[in-house]
């Protein structure tokens, strides 16, 4: 296996120092075009590949950044990663994808290799509430590594996020379901340690409230987001008296899931039961029974955090941390799902 072209290589090639032939490499200006070309041409010739990480180590920047989801297997983050990437590509940047397939320990292993990797800022959605990661996210801040929540976050001092207003899509999404005439309205409620969930259901719990419908706690379900995981919680449902007549689903996969399970049980949807789901996955529009959905904007959500990371960069003062929360209107679209002629 023959050794690695080296600097010194390249210098005792051309007969010039090694610190002429490195300042050449990174373009320099103090180093005439002339060298600097001959150089990178001699470089190409002699298949010379520069240490990224050494480099990063000298200059303080790699121009990597990781982006950690909970997986890449969904529209949302896949989006999500898309908008990240086509603000950061044309400012020279690098993504490190890492997913955690819901996984704490996980979770914690990806921020610690992208911080041994040397990037220059991290952007998560988080897979929950807990004192472990916590610790783990503390260390991103003590390095001075930027970092940004996305979608799920923590509310911690001095971190920058981008959401959307969950509370405002569960209001609208229910006040919906009130308006089709339902009475009796149902919520698949996700994981309650991720404050994305818990601002859903208060805003299922207001929309309620407003309109003088009483709050029924049989009627909340903590529902993972599956087509098999709403199945079983409409069969919850329906064991109830009176069952409900309609659902507000936290997750669009589980709102299908609902939705195939009714179905099956000869319930006609919309007239007899109404379903609206939460993050306008695009099987929602293509379905013969299309899904309403509440659109989280992930595209944008994606653009927008990269803008919050270029910001932050632009930063001097390490030592001052910059939070800057925002907070994206959601949007509902209205489908088959839930709307009765009535």
């Amino acid at each position: 296996m023959s050794e690695k072209t080296t600097i010194y290589d390249i210098a005792k090639k051309l007969n010039i120092s090694a610190a002429t032939v490195s300042r050449a490499l990174n373009n320099n200006p103090k180093i005439s075009k002339s060298t600097c070309k001959l150089v990178m041409e001699t470089a190409a010739k002699m298949n010379y590949k520069q240490n990224l990480l050494a480099q990063a180590l000298r200059s303080g920047k790699s121009n990597n950044v990781g982006v950690i989801v909970p997986r890449i297997d969904s529209n949302f983050f896949a989006s999500i990663i898309r908008g990240i990437e086509e603000e950061l590509t044309p400012h020279k940047y690098h993504v490190i994808i890492c997913q955690t397939h819901e996984d704490e320990k996980t979770e914690i292993e990806n921020i610690n290799t992208l911080l041994n990797a040397q990037v220059d800022g991290i952007m998560i959605s988080i897979t929950n509430e807990s004192e472990e990661n916590e610790k783990t996210i503390k260390r991103v801040l003590d390095k001075n590594v930027p970092l940004i929540f996305f979608d799920r976050k923590k509310n911690m001092q001095g971190v920058s996020s981008v959401t959307i207003d969950d509370f405002k899509g569960g209001y609208i999404a229910t006040k919906h379901l009130i308006d089709s005439n339902c009475k009796r309205i149902a919520h698949f409620c996700g994981d309650q340690s991720l404050e994305i969930y818990k601002n859903r259901l208060n805003g299922y719990k207001q929309a309620l409230q407003d309109n003088n419908i009483p709050f029924n706690e049989n009627y909340v379900i903590r529902t993972k987001s599956s087509l098999e995981a709403g199945k079983l919680s409409v069969d919850k449902l329906l064991k109830l008296n009176p069952p409900p007549d309609a659902i507000f689903s936290s997750s669009d996969f589980a709102a299908l899931g609902a939705i195939q399970e009714l179905k099956s049980r000869g319930i006609k949807i919309p007239d007899d039961f109404c379903v609206v789901g939460f993050g306008d996955e695009p099987f929602t529009k293509f379905m013969e029974l299309s899904i309403s959905s509440v659109d989280q904007s992930p595209l944008e959500m994606g653009k927008m955090t990269a803008r919050v990371f270029l910001e932050q960069m632009k930063n001097d003062n390490k030592d001052l941390k910059i939070e800057k929360n925002v907070i994206l209107n959601p949007e509902l679209h209205i489908r088959k799902s839930s709307t009765k002629i009535l």
